[in-house]
């Protein structure tokens, strides 16, 4: 190359030399990587692009799953209240049945008792028999053996009875005889009818005193013995 091409060269100091190489060896790199953007570009790229939707793709992801579970959670509560509210309503069902049943089961009872009472009262109302007294006297005495014999089968009258305790007693219930064979015999006639140990014993009539001095059981005995020896007490008109 001629020398006065480069003349202008030459004045460039040693620094100016360097700078210049930089500035070459700079344009020379920019331009490769404006005409060939190689993979870094492109990587760059993607880097950026992912490092902006990733975020976006994972919150809706976890949006979603949330909102499924929600969604399960105010089902289930759903269920679970309705079926809360169908168990108090059974639970009320029963209770109202068994207060109606019981209520039924009350008028029943009441309408039983209520019959029972009506056909109580329209049965005719039996008649109580009085309780029959007798007085304590020879005429109490005489009367109230005579229905003991008749439920025994005892024949005798009220005349015939009186007659004889008016004989034997004069009517004196303690009466004793203690001078009469029997007496002396050391079993002396007793009572209203002066009867002795022995036959008062043999003939005594149930339902009455084993006392031989009871008025009573000593008509009794000694109308009981009569009707076995004479027939009836009306036969007797002596010592007997």
């Amino acid at each position: 190359m001629p020398k006065h091409a480069l003349f202008g060269l030459d004045r460039l100091t040693r620094t100016h030399k360097l700078s210049a190489a930089g500035i070459a060896a700079a344009g020379a790199a920019a331009l490769a990587f404006t005409i060939v953007p190689g993979a870094d570009a492109g990587q760059n790229t993607s880097q950026a692009t992912a490092a902006h939707v990733q975020p976006v793709a994972f919150s809706s992801t976890v949006g979603s799953a949330a909102q499924t579970q929600q969604a399960t959670i105010a089902k289930q509560a759903d269920a679970s209240t309705k079926a809360g509210k169908a168990e108090a309503a059974a639970k009320a069902k029963a209770a109202a049945k068994t207060k109606a049943e019981a209520k039924a089961a009350k008028e029943r009872a009441a309408q039983q008792a209520a019959s029972r009472s009506t056909d109580r009262a329209a049965l005719p109302t039996a008649a109580k028999t009085p309780v029959k007294t007798y007085g304590n006297n020879l005429d109490g005495w005489i009367r109230e053996s005579l229905d003991i014999m008749a439920s025994k089968g005892i024949p005798g009258s009220y005349d015939g009875i009186h007659r004889n305790i008016i004989r034997e007693s004069a009517g004196n219930p303690m009466a004793i005889n203690n001078w009469d064979i029997n007496a002396i015999n050391g079993v002396p006639s007793k009572g209203l009818l002066q009867v002795i140990a022995p036959t008062f014993q043999t003939y005594h009539v149930n339902g009455t005193s084993w006392d031989i001095y009871d008025p009573v059981a000593n008509i009794t005995a000694a109308c009981n013995y009569a009707a076995n020896k004479y027939g009836s007490m009306d036969n007797v008109n002596s010592a007997y």
